[in-house]
């Protein structure tokens, strides 16, 4: 069907002169937005006019973020790890000052000489009290200590970013110091300096043989970017601890399987087999919710329980969301006193968690997590469970049996590698099987149905048109906003759009954080693309108009047409604003990060007292969303790459683009968010996508050529077989692990022991301390003390509150919940 279709286009496309053709095509090409402001032709393209607007921008949004994290100083992950290092350095500091004193009389001075040295480069008390301080924090930030505060994913995030920021150097040297000159060589379009359209390939001849130069340089960028990718991956040593190497996750297991039995399966079906841990799940998603809301309720009887005693005068709040803000008292929203109010919700609290938590050994998932003694053994049973073997029409998996294969369903089981104990979502595990496909399902087809008609931001901006709601912009006749306001609107619109994707694989509660992250890169990924480029490329505005164009009878007949809207001059520079907007706008507009500001202002007025607020400050950072923000920078590089060639003067600003995200990237990693702990499959998912953008730029050339000189031209013929090689080649890694060494993976893994401690730790010996709760197959819920034990400690570390009252007072230490546990990880690593 391909290649009907392209000796189609060139049969059509061949008999249309440029300067015949360009002026009934570019109408034809907006004819869906005729009265709307946004892709109309303006000179050159309206670039210089949005680099402008866009860098002023720039530089208030700065402004306005150094006031707010002056003013707002609490918000995000800054305080948190502040906080975090400021009590780990007080808890330390005389520990250190004996360890010193007795390294000075010891022998062994290496010890003291790394005791030295331990002081990180990155000291908030000593660099960030200044307005602008935080911009030359950036660049001293260094990669270990990136890795010891963000974990080893986010390393490997900012790798991928510098090699594709390398590759747009080398792409950018070709594209701008050949392909352009060579682009303004030509003579088909008109002959001014200021023309957008002399930078464009449509600006040289179809029978020019300079376009074999593109047609190389195309197939010169697939070589250099599987190359990138190569050298990213070959120096990513993924560590994979031996805990989840020896680990196996277990789904259809008789729901009242008990641990004992399941040990006995293994050790009796497999020789020199030995099970140290069988734990089955169980559904704990109410549980850890009564947990989180019982130990909010005690912060709070805690808080007003030391302000009491401090200033010896009873609190009195309002007990309604909002309350503090209410500044009249009307029957029913008096004030109650705090400490009456906090206790009685705390032991209705306590006795609801106590009920849940008898509960919860009769909910099992039919799920366990089992740790065997080495890794050979682990990957034995794997491949004895995984291994498909054929009798007659049915093929499956004949795994060993023992006595308690039928008791245990052993025949049902689904085996798999365990996923990190921090990866795994437990609240999710009981939404399983086919209540989960049918939630998954529903969410998906309500996702396509909506974006089925608004795919675009483009369809929106032309249905606010005809409400008039952009006539005013047009009617003040001036270029600067006209030319300005549509690419911010489309900015808008492009970020909003993306946004419902990203939830939609939010509610369809994965098991793990990596699933999530995966899901939400590649939906967002393939919207964006279509949303992005493909379809404003065509001259459409939906993939609703997209489906009727392609299964329409006059398909072929349009084709032509529509495949010359992407050559048109404007169009590249349509496609160069907004790579513009989203270097400027999107990459500032990720530094304020303001959806979560709003979030964190929404929460601060709704809580109810000063203890829920001083809460709500504690647990407002989040996880770095690695799978939104790959789908976001992946979207940009692949619009740079596919006009690379047609439309060369994309590449700087692109590069631009990389750079400040790669910037915005390394402080918000650092500061603002919390640690993630995912699998590598986030990372080489990434390196997959990247492989389009270049197999995107050879369709673009071949569309190009054939239109231009047809489908049996050399240039066609040699740029299609490249192509079709090309996704040959991938498709057969993608889908069955063939040519390996033609891959962009090159990937080294390295195990650690789990359970093995430094030996060492700032220059000293270690201490006993135990292995964080985290790193256990067990829900963090289940592995708390009872809520009496708690209590008593709560009193201890009560004083945590005093630190709103009393300006010196700094013990915060804190109850370990879902996600103080994220805080705690990141102490520990």
């Amino acid at each position: 069907m391909l290649p009907y279709v392209i000796a189609t286009l060139g049969s059509a496309g061949a008999t249309c002169k440029a300067s015949t053709c360009n002026n009934s095509t570019k109408d034809y090409c907006y004819s869906a937005r005729i009265r709307s402001t946004v892709l109309q032709g303006l000179p050159f393209g309206g670039v210089p006019t949005v680099l402008a607007l866009d860098f002023m921008c720039f530089l208030a949004l700065l402004f306005v973020f150094s006031i707010l994290r002056k003013v707002a100083w609490d918000y995000g992950r800054l305080a948190l790890v502040t906080d975090a290092d400021r009590r780990r350095r007080w808890q330390t500091e005389r520990e250190e000052r004996e360890y010193v004193a007795s390294a000075l009389h010891s022998d062994n001075h290496d010890r003291y000489e790394r005791l030295t040295s331990v002081s990180s480069s990155v000291d908030f008390d000593q660099r960030d009290n200044g307005f602008c301080s935080w911009l030359t924090a950036i660049f001293r930030i260094k990669d270990d200590e990136i890795r010891d505060k963000c974990g080893g994913d986010a390393v490997h995030y900012l790798s991928f970013q510098r090699h594709i920021i390398g590759l747009l150097v080398a792409v950018g040297v070709l594209s701008v110091g050949i392909v352009l000159p060579v682009n303004f060589s030509g003579d088909l379009l008109e002959n001014n300096a200021y023309s957008f359209g002399r930078t464009t390939i449509a600006n040289l001849n179809s029978g020019n043989n300079l376009l074999w130069l593109h047609t190389s340089f195309a197939f010169l960028y697939l070589l250099l970017t599987v190359y990138s990718m190569r050298r990213h991956t070959s120096k990513m040593r993924y560590k994979e601890d031996d805990l989840v190497k020896r680990t196996l996750f277990i789904n259809g297991i008789s729901k009242y399987a008990e641990p004992e039995k399941i040990k006995k399966h293994f050790e009796e079906a497999y020789a020199n087999c030995t099970v140290l841990e069988a734990r089955p799940c169980y559904d704990v998603a109410r549980l850890m919710f009564l947990d989180a809301e019982r130990k909010k309720a005690e912060r709070g009887r805690i808080y007003f329980t030391n302000l009491q005693s401090k200033e010896n005068t009873p609190s009195m709040i309002n007990p309604k969301p909002c309350g503090h803000l209410c500044c009249c008292v009307i029957r029913g929203c008096e004030e109650v006193e705090a400490i009456e109010y906090y206790t009685k919700l705390e032991e209705k609290l306590k006795d609801d968690y106590k009920r849940e938590k008898e509960k919860v050994n009769e909910k099992p998932l039919g799920m366990a997590f089992v740790t065997f003694h080495n890794e050979t053994i682990t990957a034995i049973i794997l491949k004895d469970f995984n291994a498909c073997k054929c009798q007659g029409c049915a093929c499956r998996g004949e795994p060993r049996a023992s006595s308690c294969s039928e008791s245990l369903h052993v025949s049902n089981w689904t085996v798999s590698y365990a996923p990190d104990p921090q990866n795994i979502y437990w609240e999710h595990l009981s939404i399983r099987g086919f209540i989960w496909w049918i939630r998954c399902l529903v969410i998906n087809v309500v996702l396509f149905i909506l974006l089925f008609f608004l795919t675009t931001p483009a369809i929106i901006i032309t249905t606010m048109d005809k409400f008039n709601v952009t006539k005013p912009v047009e009617y003040l006749n001036n270029p600067i906003i006209t030319q300005f306001f549509p690419t911010l609107l489309l900015w808008c619109f492009s970020a909003l759009l993306p946004t419902i994707v990203y939830y939609s694989a939010f509610f369809e509660a994965h098991w793990t954080r990596s699933g999530e992250n995966r899901t939400t890169m590649h939906k967002c990924y393939t919207f964006l693309i279509f949303m992005v480029l493909l379809l404003p490329s065509l001259g459409l505005s939906s993939l609703d108009v997209f489906f009727r164009w392609l299964f329409d009878k006059k398909f072929l007949a349009e084709a032509a047409v529509r495949f010359e809207c992407v050559f048109l001059p404007d169009n590249g520079a349509f496609f160069v604003n907004y790579v513009i907007a989203s270097a400027f706008i999107g990459n500032a507009m990720d530094l304020l990060r303001i959806p979560g500001l709003l979030m964190y202002m929404i929460r601060l007025c709704l809580a109810r007292s000063a203890a829920e607020r001083r809460n709500v400050k504690r647990h407002q950072a989040y996880e770095f969303q690695f799978g939104a923000a790959y789908a976001w920078m992946m979207c940009v590089f692949t619009v740079v790459m596919t006009y690379s060639i047609t439309c060369p003067i994309i590449v700087p600003f692109g590069l631009m683009y990389m750079l400040l995200k790669h910037l915005v990237d390394r402080y918000n990693l650092y500061y603002a968010y919390l640690p993630a702990k995912l699998d590598k499959k986030i990372h080489s998912g990434a390196v997959n996508q990247v492989v389009a953008a270049p197999i995107l730029c050879l369709f673009w050339l071949l569309f190009f050529s054939t239109m231009r000189t047809g489908f049996l031209a050399p240039t066609s013929m040699f740029t299609f077989v490249v192509l079709v090689i090309t996704i040959v080649i991938c498709l057969c890694h993608v889908c069955f692990g063939h040519f390996k060494y033609l891959s962009a993976h090159n990937y080294k893994i390295d195990h650690t022991e789990v359970d093995a401690i430094e030996s060492r730790q700032n220059g000293r010996p270690a201490t006993n301390l135990p292995a964080p709760k985290s790193t256990k197959y067990i829900a963090q819920v289940l592995q708390d003390s009872s809520p009496e034990g708690e209590a008593t400690e709560s009193e201890e570390q009560g004083s945590q509150d005093e630190e709103l009252i009393n300006a010196d007072g700094m013990n915060d230490t804190d109850f370990q919940s879902c996600e103080d546990s994220l805080i705690e990880n990141e102490i520990h690593q």
